[in-house]
Order: structure tokens, then sequence, then C-alpha cells
């Protein structure tokens, strides 16, 4: 029997890889080009509820129709692209991105105009011209007005009127409308529609004091400069308004908000009555945060509902959220308790109750199933790798997790609060959609999808916990060649991040890896990463463990990884590589430098070098300013450690970076040549923070070759 066994094992085995030769091999180009197309999961397009309606719709895959789909289970062509041309008078070739205006109407925008249209009576008509110029598009469409900002001024559009200038100052320093504190804080945009729209709120930003920084613009003859403003850690910064701009009176009003002029206003939000708005100011220390309530009519200031305030800081990320039909109470998001969470207030400030309670992390409301007793939350789970759907009572802190399948999911609520959009992948599947109640019980599967790269032989991949450098768990993922052989001996490739606001390892469709790290695996390594202390989904207290010392727990972490790496028999200690970008490519830098030897080559994509050329809105919440954190700052500033470097070092940088300026890179490879020490240096010019386009394929296969030359036995 031991015979037979051997041999099926060995018939199999040779089965599986003669399976293996047929299969394709995955090009650098189509895993970099590809990977969120045809080698990606499928999708289906403009997917979205039906306002007002318990159906969702979707564009067919050939783009020539709207689908519906109905809760109780049928399908069914809402709307044929031939009848939209027809009654617009246009030639589109697929049907446009749409969003409902009511359960019979939706508005879409093409080629610089917006359209509507009635899929009952099956008319239309053009609604305006989006006008020359015109950016951050804010389009109210129940009134038909756009709110829009030409330069740094802020305009207002509809129809039949010419465009009213909301604001007119000629100072570019004064900005009017856009985002401002460099989009932290949840902060995307600049202008914010009342709910019944007789006033529009926005955004002003006086960056008179804040330094120019240079941009070389090398498409010119000779090249010229672009100025940014770029505020960086411990120097001036912008300061902010708010103004309410009435829509029947034409007249501007601006919130008194007191204090030091560099404080934030974040997350505002208008009350329902429309006579409100709320904001959450936070000092610009970054460690206490006021809930104000201003009068509309006035300006001013009418209560500080609540304070807020932790010795390390405080980031209100989520404005005030009302209860429907409920001008009095309102849900509030915070890290209080030590995760994100979600607590209900009155208008006055009084604390009702805590609603959801426990060691995970509220990431979105939802809105209120259909009692209008519990809210639908969107949050992790106790491990922060999968995402879940949760109803809770408004009145306790008792939760409910929806029951579904393991993975990351994305949730949409129905108008009446009784079913959910469910989108979600894990480790095994794509991409699955499916219409659920809020038992978790399917009602219908939209889609369904096979696994696209079934073609192409690619590795493993593998989610698992290791201990940090003082024992906390921490969430790792593995990549193996589709040939792996534990009897090989494999170099290593570790990807890192390491900041907050991020999670590289999650349980989604391939532990949300790029397709370039199968790519390298199938060229005989072993992929790595590990979220050390600081990245997020894990609680305040781990995310906000490197405060004022930005580097140490996240090498710590890095390092504990690579010794259990280590201690596997198939890794080969002796060649191994790290590379990042971005927070990673400080990480990469600084374990090169800080841990010597640990790694024998790495390659550093827009590394922060030194804190104190960062901006101010995230460097200060981190490490506070220079002046307050002298030795924070330099333990964590890499040109300290230059002449440490063993092995090969590849630094890379977008010549037109406004995220992290090229002040970083230049002055580490400045310190390098001081001290006579070579490294390899690779500028790709005129790119921002991201290489895209085909020219991430040469930044991919530049990276990439590095490591495999200097990789090379």
């Amino acid at each position: 029997m031991r015979k037979i066994a051997l041999l099926a094992t060995l018939l199999l085995f040779g089965w599986g890889l003669n399976l293996q030769a047929q299969k394709k091999e995955l090009s650098l180009n189509d895993a970099v080009l590809k990977g969120f197309s045809t080698l990606g999961p499928e999708r289906m397009s403009n997917l979205q509820w039906v306002k007002n309606a318990n159906s969702l719709s979707c564009t067919s895959a050939d783009g020539d129709e709207i689908i519906e789909f109905a809760a109780g289970g049928n399908t069914t062509p809402m709307v044929l692209l031939s009848q939209v041309n027809t009654a617009l008078d246009l030639s589109l070739a697929r049907m446009p991105f749409i969003r409902w205006i009511n359960n019979q109407e939706f508005y879409f925008s093409s080629k610089g105009k917006y359209y509507q249209y009635n899929y009952q009576t099956k008319t239309g008509s053009m609604i305006m011209a989006i006008p020359a110029g015109a950016a951050n598009l804010d389009f109210d469409v129940a009134r038909k007005r756009l709110a829009y900002t030409v330069d740094n001024n802020l305009y207002l559009a509809t129809p039949s009127e010419a465009a009213i200038k909301v604001t007119d100052i000629a100072d570019a320093n004064v900005v009017s409308g856009q985002a401002i504190a460099r989009y932290e804080f949840g902060i995307g945009k600049g202008t914010f529609w009342s709910p019944k729209g007789s006033h529009l709120a926005f955004y002003q930003k006086d960056e008179t004091a804040v330094a120019d920084y240079p941009l070389l613009d090398i498409s010119t003859t000779p090249g010229t400069l672009r100025k940014i403003k770029y505020p960086m850690a411990g120097q001036k910064s912008e300061t902010a308004k708010v103004g309410i701009y009435n829509t029947k009176t034409n007249k501007t009003i601006y919130l008194k908000v007191t204090g030091d002029p560099e404080q934030y206003l974040t997350n505002l939000a208008w009350g329902p009555e429309e006579k409100f708005v709320y904001i959450a100011v936070v000092n610009r220390d970054q460690n206490q945060m006021w809930l104000n309530k201003y009068d509309v009519a006035t300006g001013n200031l009418v209560k500080t509902l609540f304070e807020e305030k932790h010795e390390r800081y405080v980031e209100p990320e989520h404005p005030v959220w009302f209860l429907p039909n409920n001008n009095s109470e309102f849900l509030w998001m915070s890290e209080r308790d030590g995760f994100q969470h979600v607590y209900r207030y009155n208008t006055d400030g009084k604390l009702l109750n805590q609603i959801t309670k426990g060691k995970w992390v509220v990431q979105n409301i939802l809105g209120l199933d259909d009692t209008g007793k519990r809210v639908v939350v969107e949050a992790t789970d106790d491990t922060g790798l999968n995402i879940y759907a949760y109803v809770s009572d408004l009145q306790s802190e008792q939760s409910e997790r929806i029951n579904v399948e393991a993975g990351v999911h994305r949730f949409a609520l129905s108008d009446n609060g009784a079913y959910l959009l469910d989108r979600y992948s894990n480790l095994q599947k794509s991409s699955v959609i499916n219409l659920i109640n809020l038992k978790g019980n399917r009602l219908k599967n939209l889609l369904t999808s096979e696994n696209p790269l079934e073609e192409y032989r690619v590795g493993t991949t593998e989610i698992f916990d290791l201990q940090g450098a003082d024992g906390t768990t921490l969430h790792a993922r593995m990549i193996k060649p589709s040939d792996f052989g534990p009897q090989k001996k494999y170099p290593v490739l570790v990807y890192v991040y390491g900041g907050p606001h991020a999670q590289m390892v999650t349980n989604r469709w391939l532990g949300g890896a790029p397709l370039w790290m199968h790519y390298m695996a199938e060229k005989g390594y072993i992929i790595f990463t590990v979220d050390n202390r600081g990245s997020k989904n894990r609680g305040f207290e781990f995310e906000s463990v490197i405060h004022r010392k930005l580097g140490d727990a996240e090498i710590a972490d890095q390092i504990a990884a690579v010794n259990y790496l280590k201690s596997l028999p198939y890794i080969d200690g002796d060649r191994m590589a790290v590379h990042g970008w971005s927070y990673g490519g400080f990480m990469t830098t600084s374990l090169m430098l800080r841990e010597p030897g640990t790694f024998k080559v790495g390659v550093a994509g827009g590394p922060v070098t030194d804190w104190k050329y960062y901006e101010i809105m995230y460097g200060e919440r981190y490490m506070d300013r220079p002046e307050e954190n002298p030795a924070g700052y330099k333990k964590a500033r890499l040109m300290e450690y230059t002449q440490n470097l063993e092995g090969d070092l590849l630094l890379i940088h977008g010549t037109v970076d406004d995220v992290v300026v090229m002040q970083h890179n230049l002055s580490l490879v400045q310190k390098f040549v001081q001290d006579g020490i070579l490294i390899d240096f690779m500028p790709y010019p005129m790119h921002p923070h991201n290489v895209r386009g085909k020219d991430r394929v040469h930044l991919m296969n530049k990276v990439l070759s590095y490591i495999e030359d200097k990789l090379k036995p």
C-alpha cells in the first residue's frame, strides 16, 4: 500500500508540475499595468442603490444599458444607451457614470455639461454647462447650481444666470473653496451645501506666511520654477476661515472663530435645520479639540459642545452625523476609549451614551436600520484583518456583527435601512457582490468573480501572526513562488510601509499585495511584509506609540520579523532586500542605516529623511515641533547615520514631488557625498509623489532589477 501511495503522490506531483508548466508567465508589464483591469477581479460598473427605492442599478458589461436588481431578486433592464442618446441628442459610446436624483431620474456629466434623464418617461435635458477652467466642482443637483473654483476664488453657476463671484480676492495667497490643512483630518473638499441649499459653507485659507517651495518644470525651454505653498514643521502655517454664503441675499459672512490663527478648522457639518454649522477646532499642537456650534445668521459661537484632549494627539476625521428626522441628536466618532467608536450626543453637548464598544475600529456610519432604532456601521474585527458590518442599538452598547464570510467587506445601506449591498474579497475569493439583509442572509448573488490569475503561474499567499519587539502580536504576509520547495534556500524581499493610516496586511484578495510581488516571487524570491506598531486598525495605543520617536518601534518590530524569517529553514538570511515608498522609504533607509548589515540591499522611494522638512499637519502630529522635540528629530534624521551603510542603497524620487519634497532625498545624497560613500540615485522627471502610467513599469523594473543584481549569490 505504501508503494501505491508513493506512486500516486509522484504521479500527482508530476501532473501538478505539468499544469504549472502549461500556465503563462506573469510579465512585469502586465503585473503593473493590468493589476486593476484584465488581471484584477471582475467588477460591476457604477453599482449603486437607486434613490428611495429597494433596488440596485449598474451598467452592463458592454456599457449599453443600465440594469436593475430588485431586493426581491428580479433583474430587469432599466435604460438603454440608445434611449439616452436619442433623448439628449448625444452620441455616447457607453453609458456614463450616473447618480440618482430620485427613483426615476439620474444625472451625469459628459464633455463639460451636466445632463438629467427620466427613465420612466424616456425624456431628458441638458442642465448646464460647466464653466471653462472650473475646478473643485460641487453640484447641487436638486437646485441645479454648481459651486466651483477658478484659481483662488469661489464661484456659483446656475443654468440661467451669469456666474456669481462668491469671493473676489486678488491676492493669490488667499484661497477659497478648496480643501485646507493639506487634506489631513479627513478633509477632502472645500465647499459644503446646506441640506436645503439656502447656504454654501466654504473653507478659506490665507497662505501669506507659508513659505514658497520651488518645483522645477523641465518641459519648458529654459526650465521654469513652479511654486507651491509648503508649510514645514515648526514654520509658519496657513490660517483658516469658514465663510457662509447666503444664496438668497448673495451675501457672505465668516464664522467668528477665536483662538490661535494657526489652529485647524476640521470636520465641517451642517445641522439639518440650516441654522447651525458644527466644526471640530483642533489646536496647532494637535492635542486638544473643541466641537463648536456656530450660528449661521451671525457667525457667532453658540457653544462649545465638548472637548477632547490627549497628551499625544487627537485626530477627528468624521463630522457630526445627525440622526434622520431628529434635529437635536447626532453621532460622533472618537478614539477616546482607545478604539474608534460611536457616541450619541444632543445638540446641547450632553453625552447620551456610547453606542459601540470593544477592541475593534469603527470606520464608517452607514445609516439607521428600518426600525430607526439601530445604527449600522462598517468596522474591523478584533484582529483588524477583516471588515464587517455591525448593527448597534442607539440606546446602549449592544452591537451585533452581521453574519457574513470573513474578509474585507464594503457595504452600502439601502435608503429604507433594510438591505445591504455587500462587496468583499478574501484570500480565497477575488470578488463577491451580494445583496443581503441585516441578518446576513443572502437575497441575491450579483457577482462571484473567478480567479483572474487562473491561467498564470502564481505562488501562495499566507497571512499569519508573529511577535513584535515588545511581544505585541503583529500581522504578516508571505508570498512564496509556485514551485516552492522547503528544502531550498530563498532570498527575501521585505516590502515595508510601517506608518500611520496605512495597513498592508488584510484578509482580502492576494492579502492586499500588488501583482508585481507575485511576479518577483516567481523569480525565486520570498516576498514578505509585516504591519509593525504604528500602522492602523489596531487601536490608538498601537498606532500612537510612535509619537515623538518615529522609527524606533517600527524598526524594532521589523527587526523582530527579520529574526523570525531567519529562523525558517528555507530563508537565506544573507540575501535579504528591503523596499518601500514614502513612509516606507523612510523605513527602508532607516533599516539600512540604523540596522546596518541586516539587509544586503535597499531601495527607498520618496523617503522622508528629516522630519523638519515634512509638512506641519502630519509631521507635528507625530513628532511635535522641532524646537519641542529636538532629540526625537535628531534620532529620526537619516543624515545622522550615513557612515553606517553596509550593502547597496538605491534612492528614488519624483522631481516634482509635492508631498515628500525632493529636499529630503537631495539632502541625504549630499551627506553621502560629504562622507565619501557611494550610493545610487534615480530621479523620475516630472513625476509627483507616485510614479504612475507606463513609467511605473520602468520604475518597478528599476527597483526589482537592482535588487536581483545586488542579491546575486
